[in-house]
């Protein structure tokens, strides 16, 4: 595999996680991806809720978990109340519904806050696969592998990739934060 189709895929790979970690900053709006990644204790191990249950949100400001196993809707509940996520579950025949409460200013600037570190999480990561690659390719011309031609055209593809996807983390973290200041 190329040098530069390497970095454009670990670069999609940590563009994908950061995709995925603001999906789970909350919203004005009920989201499922809020309780998807929380942890309940099943069976006698640690699952995912989202392993267990289907989640929606048939309201604005409402999440419904409706677990495969009816008999699991209580721990789900207990998982959801220990993860401190300021929900109420509220049990009712096999099912957990959580009424999402609007958040005030105060809540929604926190919540940027832990986006905007998430973000720069992202950028230190992608800056961190340039810098590994390209420890790689002047390796590689150190031990006679490539040119000094090859050298500078993959130094400023890794560049042109890291520019593209900082940009990108930048533009997804705008939008969300503009869902989030939302009122």
């Amino acid at each position: 595999m190329s040098t530069e189709k390497e970095v454009e895929l670990k670069m999609l790979a940590t563009l994908d996680h950061f995709k995925q970690e603001l999906k789970n900053l909350r919203t004005n709006r009920a989201n499922p991806g809020m309780v998807e990644g929380v942890s309940v204790e099943v069976y006698g191990t640690h699952m995912k809720i989202k392993e267990l249950a289907n989640i929606s949100a048939p309201e604005p400001r409402q999440i419904l978990i409706t677990p495969f196993d009816p008999q699991t809707a209580a721990a789900i509940s207990k998982g959801i109340e220990k993860a401190n996520l300021n929900l109420q579950p509220i049990l009712e025949s096999g099912s957990v519904r959580i009424n999402v409460p609007p958040m005030d200013q105060a809540m929604r600037v926190e919540i940027v806050k832990q986006g905007k570190k998430k973000a720069e999480d992202a950028k230190i990561a992608l800056r961190e696969i340039r810098r590994k690659s390209n420890d790689t390719i002047r390796k590689q011309k150190t031990d006679g592998l490539i040119t000094e031609d090859i050298l500078k055209k993959l130094e400023k593809a890794i560049q042109e990739f890291t520019d593209k996807f900082c940009r990108t983390v930048d533009d997804l973290f705008a939008a969300k934060e503009k869902e989030i200041m939302a009122v």
